[in-house]
């Protein structure tokens, strides 16, 4: 079937709706959407990093620039949570490539260093900016109906589709997961991902059979970027407090590195198999001990896999099928 892909894409939203309805432990909505976050930011980087094989530290960096537009556009303009995700996937993606055109000329370990101040400098432009709260972080309340455009979903019979903000912000953030994956799929199977491979495995030699090396790249900044920042403008909502600790956390980039690397980066599935391992792995380590094991389990795990599946998990797999 030509659309098979597709339609297992609607069955996942579809069952992520229902799930909204039923009677379960609130607790699983709040463990889920980090979760659902980690697919995104895991498949937003291996867009750059896994295909064309630029490792990006830069991934806090473009999530506080989504998360402080959204906290920008709520300040200003009290705008619904679907406008703060078009609007900071703009902004992001934007930045980009703005970035990747001074940037992607670098190769290996200073790329990886100049993501990585970029991150530091844009927390260092929001400490310093009242607008948004500054060092201290801005709390605002959620909005106490999900809305699209200024309507609120009303179904049949007059009430909410989503009775609670939390379950509406998950939903929201299962699309994003989803549209991520979609989109990272979609680059594999084209020729952008067959060009960021060429870049992957010779960048010279790819120029010299006439791969425009740099266009592709920025594409690749712009799009990653881009899907980082939509992941990000969730954050504000969810967390209902935002600070520039939280928004640019550097953990955010050691797992956007760690997830595709022990799933596999050489697939769109990787980095969503990767994500779901060790977030899933994570939330259970935040309840059952504390949140400052986090680190620790993923280094642990990073080394077991880079050492028994250097190809991560669907790398192992295939090849002891093969």
């Amino acid at each position: 079937m030509r659309y098979k892909f597709e339609i297992g894409c609607i069955l996942v939203l579809l069952a992520a709706y229902l799930f909204t309805y039923l009677e379960v432990n609130r607790f699983l909505y709040v463990a889920g959407f980090p979760i659902l976050q980690f697919v995104m930011i895991a498949t937003a980087w291996n867009i750059l990093g896994g295909y064309g094989g630029y490792i990006n530290f830069g991934t806090a960096g473009f999530l506080g620039v989504g998360s402080y537009t959204a906290v920008a556009l709520i300040q200003w303009l009290g705008a619904g949570i679907v406008e703060q995700v078009i609007i900071a996937g703009v902004v992001a993606g934007f930045l980009g490539l703005s970035i990747g055109y001074f940037t992607l000329r670098l190769k290996g370990v200073y790329f990886a260093i100049a993501t990585l101040a970029l991150a530091i400098v844009l927390e260092t432009f929001v400490n310093n900016w009242d607008f948004v709260g500054g060092a201290a972080g801005i709390s605002f309340l959620p909005p106490r109906k999900p809305e699209l455009l200024g309507y609120v979903f009303i179904d049949s019979k007059g009430g909410a589709l989503f009775g609670n903000t939390k379950e509406y912000l998950f939903f929201i953030m299962a699309v994003l997961a989803v549209f991520s994956v979609w989109i990272a799929r979609s680059i594999e199977k084209g020729k952008l991902g067959r060009g960021l491979n060429s870049i992957k495995d010779n960048e010279e030699a790819a120029e010299c059979m006439g791969v425009p090396t740099l266009r592709l790249k920025l594409f690749a900044t712009t799009i990653s970027g881009s899907l980082m920042g939509m992941a990000g403008a969730v954050f504000p909502s969810f967390l209902t407090f935002i600070d520039p600790l939280t928004a640019f956390n550097l953990e955010f980039a050691v797992n956007s590195l760690a997830m595709p690397m022990i799933g596999g980066t050489f697939t769109w599935i990787g980095p969503v198999v990767g994500a779901v391992l060790l977030g899933t792995v994570q939330q259970w380590a935040i309840v059952t001990f504390s949140s400052e094991l986090n680190l620790l389990i993923l280094g642990v795990l990073l080394i077991f896999f880079v050492t028994v599946a250097p190809h991560g998990i669907v790398g192992w797999f295939m090849k002891k099928n093969k």
